[in-house]
């Protein structure tokens, strides 16, 4: 073999950050030490990796190539060191990135499983909005993605894990909330407070929304849907989120949900990961303890 697998860590981590200084950090190596492991990778390979800009290490062609693969090798290297060191293949580190109603409402009880079965397994979870899970993930900062939203990435790998309904609410002091039902026209006339752009649930509910409609009146965005909820059973604004998410405030009666006939939002929440990626048995120990939850 002409390379070695620490030529191999430091080109991972300077593709990650950009940065020979800070890969040399956090592989507690000096920099020079770095930069000669790298210029090492690339005269084996008779490949330039790197455009250098400035301070800045862009990835070449050969580069961008090299990453996907380069990161499988490190991963099975460390499935082996853990694997040994604790004599159990489940195990290491899984980062996780999920979208707010998942992450919020059904990825805790995931975590409590897996840390019961499987104690030397790490979890480490982002919560970001379906667009930035996909990008992160794409970007090897996750492993895994859990999302609402739709994906149309030819470079990820999506599987169904659950349905969800997206609902309208309102406080319970608001006038619809004495309607039968809902019409376009009463829909249109009233404020919203909603999820941002790029959030899984802003993507649905605006498809359905503008079957109908060109615009409504968004008096606010916000990504926190506590925030949303908030504001929404104190004040005389309509949202639009997941029944899953709005239940426990709906039993509390805090809020109700409106009887909307003409919006149809169901969706899926689905796992996503990146489509070149071999198969892990960190994730698929995670996808194995989520679908018991709802079976």
């Amino acid at each position: 073999m002409k390379f070695s697998l620490k030529q191999v860590q430091v080109f991972q981590l300077v593709a990650e950050l950009e940065s020979v200084s800070e890969a040399a950090k956090q592989l507690h190596m000096s920099q020079s030490a770095a930069s000669m492991a790298l210029a090492q990778l690339e005269s084996q390979l008779g490949k330039e990796l790197f455009i250098r800009q400035g301070r800045r290490m862009a990835l070449s062609n050969w580069g961008a190539w090299l990453r996907p693969h380069a990161y499988s090798l490190l991963e099975s290297c460390n499935t082996i060191e853990q694997g040994m060191q604790d004599m159990d293949l489940i195990s290491g580190v899984l980062r996780i990135g999920a979208s707010q109603t998942p992450a919020e409402y059904m990825v805790p009880q995931v975590i409590s499983a897996l840390d019961r079965d499987f104690p030397h397994l790490q979890l480490k979870l982002g919560v970001e909005n379906t667009e930035h899970v996909i990008e992160a993930l794409l970007d090897y900062r996750y492993d895994l993605g859990i999302i609402e939203g739709h994906c149309d990435s030819s470079e990820i790998q999506r599987q169904k894990w659950c349905e969800d309904e997206l609902v309208v609410i309102a406080g319970v002091e608001h006038p619809y909330t004495k309607m039968s039902e809902c019409s376009i026209t009463q829909l249109g006339m009233a404020q919203w407070i909603l999820r941002e752009h790029g959030a899984g649930t802003r993507e649905i509910f605006d498809i359905a929304v503008h079957e109908h409609l060109e615009q409504i009146q968004v008096h606010r965005e916000y990504e926190q849907s506590a925030v949303i909820l908030e504001l929404v059973s104190h004040g005389r604004y309509l949202s639009c989120l997941s029944r899953r998410l709005v239940q426990p405030w709906l039993e509390r009666g805090l809020i109700s949900i409106l009887n909307t006939p003409a919006l149809s939002m169901k969706r899926d929440i689905s796992f996503i990961w990146r489509r070149q990626d071999d198969d892990s048995p960190n994730r698929d120990a995670l996808t194995r303890a989520a679908r018991k939850l709802i079976d």
